[in-house]
């Protein structure tokens, strides 16, 4: 294998993992950002449970008529 040959194979496999980093970064970056939407998500979601339970009757610490 001479130098230029060998050169030349060695900048297609830098190009080639350059191509993946750069995927890689993209699909990161898109996680980060949906993990950010279902935090916020997921934040309203507990707010508004949390509403709903202070609307209601506060439970009744009797035993059940079965007891």
């Amino acid at each position: 294998m001479t130098d230029n040959t060998r050169l030349e194979a060695l900048e297609i496999h830098i190009a080639q993992q350059q191509r993946t980093i750069d995927e890689l970064s993209e699909a990161l970056a898109l996680q980060q950002k949906d993990i950010e939407r279902l935090k916020a998500r997921l934040h309203r979601s507990d707010d508004r449970i949390a509403e709903l339970e202070a609307g209601l009757p506060a439970a009744a610490s009797e035993k059940p008529p079965h007891y």
